[in-house]
C-alpha cells in the first residue's frame, strides 16, 4: 500500500460524507484482502480475517481519520518547508548576494523612487519567505497536540498502546525528515496573525495549522508578482503564436496560480472547519483533501520557481546605470543641503540646455555643476545614513 501498487483499490471518492468512515472502512478492506493473500487465502474470506473484527480492531474512525490527517500534514509540510520552501528562500539570498552592487531605481506608487540596490529587492523576497516559513513551523507544531481524552470503550487496550506509540514513532520519522540546515525559523510578526486566527475560530485549533497556509501562499504571490514586474526572466517558452521573440513570465505566473488555489482553498477549509457539529466535524474529508492538494501544489510551484526562474535571473546592469544617472530622484540628495522646495525644482529641465539635474540646478544658480555632481553619487542613497547627514545651511 505504501508502495502505490494497491491504489487502484480505494474507490471511494476523498470527497465523502461520513467524517472520513468509507475511506477508513476501504482502506480496511483492501488491508484484510492484502493480508488474506498473504496468508494463502482468497480475497474477501472475512470469517478467517475480518476488516472489521481484526484489521479495525474496534477503533473508531473518527480517532484514526484525524490521526492519519494530522500525520499526513505533519509530514507534507515538513517536506514542502525542508524541500521546497527554505530552498527558494536560499536562492533568492544568493541572488541577493550576487546582485549586491547592482544599483537600480526603486518604484514606489508606480513611478520612480529613491536608487536602491538589486540585491536588497531580493534580499526583501528572501525575508518574506523565510518569515512565513517561520509561520508554517508554528502551525505545523499544532498537529501534535493530543485528541480529546476517551474512555477506551470498545478498545483492546494492549493493542491501543502499541498503536500510539507507532504513532509517535511516525511522527518522530517525520519531524527529523522536516528537520535539516538552519531548520530553527526566524521569528517575525506571525503572532499578530496567530492571535486574530484563533479569535476567529478559538473551536477549530487543530485546524490552525491548515488555516495558516495561505499566509504563505499570498508572500510568494508578492515574490513572484514583483519578479514578474521586474522583465529580467530567462525564457522558457514561445511568448505568442503570433509574435516571434516574445517571452512571457509564465514561470512566476504558474506560481501565482497555485498561490490562488491555496487561498481559495482556505475558503473551503474555513467552512468546513466551521461547520462542525457537538462532539464530530463531519467534514474532515474536504479538509483533508483541500491541505493535501495545497501542500503538494505548493511543494511543486515552489520547486519550479527557483529551478526554472530565479536560478536564471539576470541582471542587465548598463541598462539599470544608465536608468540611475538620468533618473530625477536623484534630486534627493540635495534636498537636505538646499531644501525641498529648491531640490524639486532641479529635476525638470526648465530650459532647453539642462537636461541633467546638475545642469538645471547650474541654471536655477542654486548649485555649481561641480558641487551637485559630487553629492549625486547614487550608491549614497542606497544607505540609510546618507539623506539629511548634513543640515541646511543659510
Amino acid at each position: 500500500m505504501i508502495a502505490g501498487r494497491l491504489h487502484d483499490q480505494f474507490v471511494v471518492d476523498v470527497i465523502q460524507g461520513g467524517a472520513g468512515t468509507s475511506t477508513n472502512m476501504n482502506a480496511n478492506e483492501v488491508i484484510a484482502n492484502r493480508a488474506l493473500e498473504r496468508m494463502g487465502h482468497a480475497r474477501g474470506r472475512y470469517e478467517l480475517l475480518h476488516p472489521n473484527d481484526h484489521v479495525n480492531a474496534s477503533q473508531s474512525t473518527n480517532d484514526v481519520y484525524p490521526t492519519a490527517l494530522r500525520l499526513a500534514a505533519w509530514s507534507g509540510i515538513g517536506e514542502l518547508m525542508l524541500s521546497s520552501w527554505r530552498r527558494c528562500a536560499r536562492r533568492f539570498e544568493a541572488k541577493a548576494a550576487e546582485f549586491a552592487d547592482v544599483l537600480k531605481i526603486g518604484r514606489t506608487q508606480l513611478q520612480d523612487a529613491v536608487p536602491m540596490t538589486l540585491g536588497q529587492e531580493f534580499l526583501a523576497y528572501a525575508v518574506m519567505i523565510g518569515e512565513d516559513e517561520a509561520r508554517l513551523d508554528e502551525a505545523r507544531a499544532l498537529l501534535t497536540g493530543g485528541e480529546p481524552r476517551r474512555d477506551g470503550g470498545g478498545h483492546r487496550h494492549q493493542r491501543a498502546g502499541r498503536l500510539r506509540r507507532g504513532g509517535r514513532a511516525a511522527a518522530r520519522r517525520a519531524q527529523r525528515r522536516a528537520r535539516g540546515p538552519r531548520a530553527q525559523p526566524r521569528r517575525g510578526h506571525a503572532g499578530h496573525g496567530r492571535v486574530h486566527s484563533g479569535l476567529r475560530r478559538p473551536q477549530a485549533r487543530r485546524l490552525q495549522a491548515v488555516e495558516d497556509l495561505p499566509r504563505p501562499a499570498a508572500a510568494v504571490v508578492r515574490a513572484a508578482s514583483r519578479v514578474r514586474a521586474t522583465s529580467c526572466l530567462p525564457a522558457r517558452q514561445a511568448g505568442s503564436s503570433i509574435m516571434p521573440g516574445k517571452v512571457n513570465p509564465v514561470i512566476p505566473e504558474v506560481m501565482n496560480q497555485v498561490a490562488f488555489e491555496v487561498i481559495g482553498n482556505d475558503i473551503t477549509i474555513t467552512m468546513a472547519a466551521e461547520a462542525g457539529q457537538l462532539q464530530l466535524n463531519a467534514f474532515e474529508p474536504i479538509i483533508a483533501w483541500s491541505l493535501h492538494k495545497s501542500v503538494r501544489h505548493l511543494r511543486q510551484a515552489c520547486l519550479t520557481l527557483r529551478l526554472h526562474c530565479v536560478e536564471g535571473i539576470r541582471a542587465n546592469r548598463e541598462l539599470l546605470a544608465r536608468r540611475v544617472a538620468e533618473s530625477a530622484t536623484l534630486a534627493t540628495a540635495l534636498g537636505p543641503l538646499i531644501g525641498y522646495d529648491k531640490a524639486a525644482l532641479c529635476p525638470r529641465p526648465r530650459w532647453p540646455a539642462a537636461r541633467t539635474i546638475a545642469s538645471t540646478a547650474h541654471a536655477l544658480g542654486v548649485m555649481s555643476i561641480a558641487e551637485t555632481q559630487a553629492l549625486l553619487v547614487p550608491g549614497r542613497l542606497t544607505q540609510p545614513a546618507s539623506v539629511g547627514a548634513r543640515p541646511l545651511d543659510g
